[in-house]
């Protein structure tokens, strides 16, 4: 796995390529040019059906052409360092999800460091859960802690290395619950837990809305900052155990970025995503949107930086 995945790190610096030495926009005439928005994952996911609706918010109001660049590969490495290698210019902007700011560069796994990037706002909490059938004789993580000191329980996650996986194994430490086993799929949704594959899983609201709105599974634990709007009697994650970070991503920029046009992309964001369409997206996904920006922003990830060491310390 670590070749495989140094391979990925130099396939990085292959496509991040020399740079072309280009004057720095002006806040003044931004965007001087197209801007880009790259998401270094395949198209489809939330950040990228929100980071869309956001480059459709850039054109309308400036009048040049914004697109988003899919560059998937490496974990999102790839994408990541695409942006790093640009100018501070606010015409290349990466929708990062946290891992690529925190967790990456703790481990050492990332061609940058924490300090190549900077915030211009954070927008999207996935609407991560732990559920269960609706039947399961637990409707919380006391009460399944309770349960698994009597009974075998496995759990069915995304692999090690996901960050929902990881909150997971340290709230069952915490709270007491006993996994007898455990095991990565490369996708969880409702049939997982009909078939018995697992008795829990970790997964998000998308994947198994079918049987959350049937009614043949229930949530018992959101990995969100607020209580998702299809489980709106669920306690989240922090609510039950304390353990507060989340699954977010966010809008980052090239460090030196002026300010004046890290606020004129904020403005432009903030607007796309309190627009209707999103407010639909949350609605029917259970995701959590909202905008936080500048200072707040910036301590969120500084936050999660320290957070993800000690994360990192656990999971070894």
């Amino acid at each position: 796995m670590k070749k495989q995945f140094k391979t990925l790190l130099a396939a990085a610096a292959v496509v991040a390529a020399p740079l072309l030495i280009t004057p720095t926009a002006s806040a003044a005439d931004y965007p001087s040019r197209p801007v880009k928005f790259v998401v270094p994952w395949p198209p489809g996911d939330l950040e990228d059906l929100l980071t869309r609706l956001i480059a459709e918010e850039m054109t309308n109001e400036t009048g040049k052409p914004a697109t988003v660049v899919n560059k998937p590969g490496g974990g999102g490495i790839i994408g990541a360092t695409d942006v790093a290698n640009t100018q501070p210019d606010g015409l290349t902007i990466g929708s990062f999800v946290v891992d690529i700011v925190s967790t990456y560069v703790a481990a050492g796994n990332a061609p940058y460091d924490k300090d190549t990037f900077e915030p211009v706002g954070i927008f999207l909490d996935y609407p991560f859960v732990i559920a269960t059938k609706s039947d399961a004789p637990y409707n919380n993580l006391k009460e399944l802690a309770e349960y698994s000191k009597t009974h075998d329980v496995s759990l069915g996650h995304f692999g090690y290395q996901a960050l929902p996986t990881a909150l997971t194994f340290k709230a069952a430490v915490q709270e007491g619950i006993k996994f007898k086993s455990d095991a990565p799929f490369d996708s969880i949704d409702c049939s997982t837990l009909a078939t018995g594959d697992a008795d829990i899983i970790n997964t998000t609201t998308q994947t198994i809305l079918a049987c959350l709105k049937s009614g043949e599974v229930k949530v018992i634990a959101s990995i969100t900052k607020e209580r998702i709007g299809l489980a709106p009697d669920v306690p989240t994650l922090a609510e039950q155990t304390g353990i507060k970070q989340t699954l977010w991503n966010g809008l980052f920029v090239k460090k030196g970025t002026p300010a004046e046009i890290k606020a004129r992309i904020a403005e432009v964001a903030k607007a796309a995503l309190e627009g209707p369409r999103a407010a639909e997206i949350a609605k029917t996904t259970g995701a959590g949107i909202y905008w936080t920006a500048g200072a707040a922003a910036e301590q969120h990830v500084a936050d999660d930086f320290e957070a993800s060491k000690e994360l990192l310390k656990f999971m070894k």
